[in-house]
């Protein structure tokens, strides 16, 4: 009964755990075909710069917690044994009388509370502020983190798209090889334009087995943004092309606002604790006020160590403690002009910040527009690069146009699809430049 017991524990205990596991696993796991707000998602709640700033706003708290404990009552307890070897003495007329006896021991208990203490006053001041600037950091850390995981899923949308043009380009190209070789082998044409498909087949077919590796690596690179085990499989949903041309606009009339932005906040919050450390200074030259009560209890004998404890003498003292520091030595006045000199660095350091994100978002939204510009060329020039190849493979077919020329048409399409889509890139990853710039970046 006892085996049979303890293997149904066992058999429980492990149901359990697989359980827990399970639950756990399914946690953390991508989505399946994930769109780019859950890979946003994942990564808020599991990528490691992000819970190290939560973790570090708990400790935060954990430090506020400990620094605002010294207004409460501090209670402390003594105990102490003393064998005195020679008996102090001292003269009284014409005697001389020892004072104490050979065995003495004391347990005491203290209460000690505080009421008037800079150091107290400061940290009740710069609690606040102290948990806003944690939370700020956190803040800081989720935006830099839904930036870096939107580049980098629109970047691995676009490898995707490249090796899909690739595909088709490579699907052309064997079609051109086999008709080249079969005008060669009925004596139209030579063997050069067999030899040119296939040095152009080769090269391409290099370029995508280039695109594809790259992708492993971007994909990889994704997986560490959103925080994801490297087990792990990813796979994006996405329509590419019209859904990341219909998420590349933003409005660029958008007026700037400093306060917005989540370093100006910060820089902020940084001046008013060093307003608050100056005004410490100037609290250092009020006095330390603390009240304080202790009670106690003495055991002392001349005989052996056995009888010690057999009578006490208990004692208790109520009392205040007042600590007025007079003069030391100019070190509060040199803290305080240090302190102000501080406030003064801040202050240029808040103007500074400004300028640079001024400029910021001036080469932001400049770049953005660029990109748009470009975008839009290279979505004309695939129309044109479409035309012309179509119109040069009518004519070759027919004998009018040679090979080369559809191998250059043909290499100006592909070239001019892949510049769209670097183009397209580019625009999706200045419109979050002029985001982050205008400080317009949300996060759920």
């Amino acid at each position: 009964m006892k085996y049979t017991y303890l293997s149904l524990l066992a058999f429980l205990l492990t149901g359990f755990s697989a359980v827990a596991q399970d639950t756990t696993n399914v946690s953390n796991s991508i989505p399946q075909n994930a769109t780019l707000q859950e890979c946003i998602d994942f990564a808020l709640k599991n990528q490691a710069s992000v819970q190290q700033a939560l973790i570090d706003e708990e400790i935060g708290k954990r430090d506020i917690a400990s620094a605002l404990s010294g207004w409460f009552p501090q209670i402390s307890a003594d105990a102490s044994y003393n064998y005195n070897v020679k008996i102090p003495t001292n003269v009284i007329g014409d005697q001389v009388i020892q004072f104490g006896q050979k065995h003495t021991s004391a347990l005491m208990f203290q209460a000690d509370q505080r009421i008037l203490d800079p150091s107290l006053l400061q940290a009740s001041k710069a609690a606040k502020y102290i948990r806003l600037q944690n939370a700020q950091n956190t803040e800081s850390s989720r935006i830099n983190i839904t930036v870096a995981v939107s580049k980098a899923f629109y970047d691995v949308l676009t490898s995707e798209e490249q090796i899909k043009i690739i595909d088709e380009n490579i699907a052309r190209i064997k079609k051109q090889l086999a008709d080249a070789n079969a005008r060669y082998e009925t004596g139209l044409v030579d063997k050069t334009d067999y030899k040119r498909a296939q040095i152009t087949l080769s090269n391409t077919e290099a370029e995508r087995k280039r695109t594809v590796e790259m992708l492993k690596y971007k994909y990889a690179y994704l997986k560490e943004l959103i925080g994801a085990d490297i087990s792990q499989p990813l796979q994006l949903s996405y329509k590419a092309g019209d859904t990341m041309e219909s998420e590349m606009l933003v409005d660029t009339t958008q007026i700037l606002q400093f306060e917005r932005r989540i370093e100006f906040q910060q820089l902020l919050t940084q001046q008013r604790l060093q307003q608050i450390n100056t005004q410490y200074n100037k609290w250092t030259f009020l006095p330390n006020l603390s009240a304080f009560y202790n009670y106690a209890w003495d055991w002392r004998t001349n005989n052996g160590l056995s009888s010690l404890y057999d009578v006490d003498y208990p004692r208790s003292v109520l009392g205040v403690t007042l600590s007025i520091p007079i003069f030391q030595g100019t070190k509060r006045v040199q803290e305080i002009r240090k302190s102000k000199l501080q406030e003064k660095r801040i202050d240029w350091d808040i103007t500074n910040l400004r300028n640079q994100i001024n400029t910021q978002h001036q080469q932001a939204l400049a770049t953005y527009k660029a990109n748009l510009n470009d975008w839009k060329t290279a979505k004309e020039n695939v129309e044109l690069s479409k035309e012309v190849y179509n119109t040069i493979k009518l004519q070759y077919d027919e004998g009018i146009k040679t090979y080369l020329d559809l191998m250059t048409a043909e290499t100006d399409l592909r070239t001019t699809q892949i510049n769209y889509l670097n183009a397209l890139y580019a625009v999706l990853s200045g419109k979050l430049d002029v985001q982050q710039a205008l400080g317009n970046i949300s996060f759920k």
